[in-house]
């Protein structure tokens, strides 16, 4: 036998193998019955006798996830969409081909643009995923096993330099010892669709059960709306829900008011609800200091009773509200009141309480603020709202109490305390982007907690109580990482409401070395209760500041919410 036959049949060899081995019985794919995803689809992904198409099939995601991917057809592949076919495909495939409620909401940070400190899995996860992506991309899919496997490989056809990037192991020098017995020495990329397949695969137990019971939405009607913005405190209101002729889209129309200063808004807008729960809308303010335009994501309880999410506007969507919706009712309901924490010991303390339906004719022994605060006397009433003074016990226990009117009770309303004890900076650590010439700015807006030591008399642990924001006046120090560091003068200002407005890109001559006005400062708020001693130290706390550079490559879906 000639040796290049011998070679010829060693090459053969693992092929032959390969072939011998029993293949694994593929997965069943979810069948596409639009026929319009079928019609636009079809050209490059193959329609099986079960009505599957190939790739399709075996993935689903979030209408975000669906639209990054017809977008990249559109890009790279030719396909050729009007606006309208766009929605309705986003809309089918979100909504047969999406996610159960449980699957969505570990990953619905990604799609409520908040900045969220990641933990990964494990470091082959870490490399080969979330050296580009977030985390929360990632989970935000389910595929087979093939498809995890078919997803590596594209992004190796469109980025090559992903292999040694995050994909394969950094080779071992020459004189290396081996590795520990047992040591899995397979590449990131391996290790990383292995565990992907199994933690998040195409079909779940949550997902079986979700699509036998979705049920048209039916959220019209009146609907109570308790919020919180950062800066701006606690936002009450309601907002009608009514359909429109498609079924899973919405006309709102919503009127809040802002505890702290008691000013009124008005929004209107429009929302589609895609796969019975997943609210994507948007929607305008009346408010010439409000945002004008924000984009609204929301998850509706299965039993459509309730609503939560997040309403966000600004160039990097940094601003925004977090927002609850209960469905009214005839029932009396409180939200909150005016007033998140009161002291010991003080008396004719006055307190708005917030609600809806509530009773007329009340009396003070009609409401119930805890032991040790007793209610003097109403001073005014309405269904929406009640004006109330009450005096705090000197010995009241400290801690969260509940707001009862009648059986209608808001619980852990606000809190008692006897001192405050220290202050925190929230966010703690934040960035901004630097803008205003090709790019928008990204603020950052800050906020001073309040808290108190807890039953334990210790401070720092995990029984403080939280007394909420507080009047602080605000100033930058220099976060030093080199010698002469200068980045304080040049990275932006900070207004004395805690609102941080990053400075203009560009190369900036008044720099060492003409730098960008980039950099990472302290900022540091500084506060002193009304109450102290005149020879008390004031209460500070820092939060750390990095100012970036703008986001020159943008991967959002806002129209989602179109």
């Amino acid at each position: 036998m000639s040796g290049n036959l011998v070679v010829a049949l060693l090459l053969l060899l693992p092929i032959r193998q390969a072939l011998a081995q029993p293949k694994e019985t593929p997965e069943e794919g979810i069948p596409v019955t639009n026929q319009l995803v079928i019609d636009k689809c079809s050209a490059c992904h193959k329609r099986d006798e079960k009505g599957n198409l190939s790739r399709i099939s075996w993935e689903r995601t979030t209408p975000e996830g669906w639209e990054l991917a017809i977008k990249r057809m559109v890009r790279l592949n030719g396909l050729s969409l009007t606006p309208e076919e766009a929605r309705q495909i986003v809309r089918y495939l979100s909504t047969y081909h999406g996610l159960a409620p449980e699957e969505a909401k570990p990953a619905m940070y990604q799609a409520e643009r908040r900045i969220q400190d990641e933990t990964p899995p494990n470091d082959f996860t870490k490399e080969a995923c979330m050296v580009c992506h977030t985390y929360g991309r990632v989970i935000s899919w389910r595929r087979s096993k093939e498809e995890w496997d078919l997803l590596t490989k594209m992004h190796i056809g469109y980025f090559p330099v992903i292999e040694t990037q995050g994909f394969r192991r950094p080779p071992q020098p020459p004189n290396a010892p081996p590795p520990p017995p047992g040591t899995d020495t397979r590449d990131n990329v391996e290790r990383a669709v292995e565990f992907l397949a199994k933690t998040f695969p195409l079909h779940t137990p949550e997902w079986a059960a979700w699509r036998a019971g979705m049920r048209a939405p039916k959220l019209a009607g009146r609907w109570l709306v308790s919020s919180t913005q950062i800066g701006r405190g606690r936002i009450y209101g309601e907002m009608v829900i009514e359909p429109t002729a498609n079924p899973d889209e919405f006309t709102t129309n919503a009127k809040l008011v802002q505890v702290k200063n008691g000013t009124t808004s008005t929004r209107s807008g429009r929302a589609v609800l895609y796969a019975g729960y997943a609210w994507r809308g948007r929607s305008t303010s009346s408010d010439s200091d409000d945002a004008k335009q924000a984009r609204e994501v929301m998850m509706v309880a299965r039993d459509q009773s309730q609503i939560e999410g997040r309403w966000f506007w600004g160039g990097y969507d940094e601003f925004g509200v977090d927002v609850t919706l209960r469905r009214a009712g005839s029932d009396p309901v409180v939200f909150g009141v005016d007033r998140l924490a009161l002291k010991t010991g003080s008396t004719g303390e006055r307190i708005e309480i917030y609600g809806d339906n509530l009773p007329t004719g009340l009396a003070p022994t009609d409401l119930d603020l805890g032991s040790g605060v007793t209610i003097k006397r109403i001073l005014n009433q309405s269904a929406r709202s009640l004006s109330v003074e009450v005096d705090v016990a000197q010995d009241a226990l400290v801690g969260k109490r509940d707001v009862a009117v009648r059986r209608a009770v808001a619980t852990g309303a606000f809190a008692l305390y006897d001192k405050i004890d220290y202050i925190k900076v929230h966010p703690g650590d934040a960035m901004a982007r630097l803008g205003g010439s090709g790019h928008p700015k990204g603020y950052q807006q800050f906020e001073a907690i309040a808290y108190n030591r807890g039953p334990d008399n210790k401070p720092n642990t995990a029984d403080d109580v939280s007394l909420g924001p507080v009047d602080a006046t605000w100033s930058m120090e220099e976060f030093y990482a080199v010698y002469g560091d200068d980045d304080k003068d040049f990275v932006g200002t900070l207004s004395p409401t805690g609102l941080f407005t990053p400075a203009g890109e560009g190369p900036n001559p008044k720099r060492k070395f003409g730098r960008n006005n980039y950099g990472d400062v302290w900022v540091v708020a500084t506060y002193q209760p009304k109450d102290a001693p005149s020879d008390a130290k004031p209460l500070t706390a820092r939060g750390y500041l990095v100012v970036t550079i703008p986001l020159y490559v943008r991967w959002d879906q806002p129209e989602v919410a179109e």
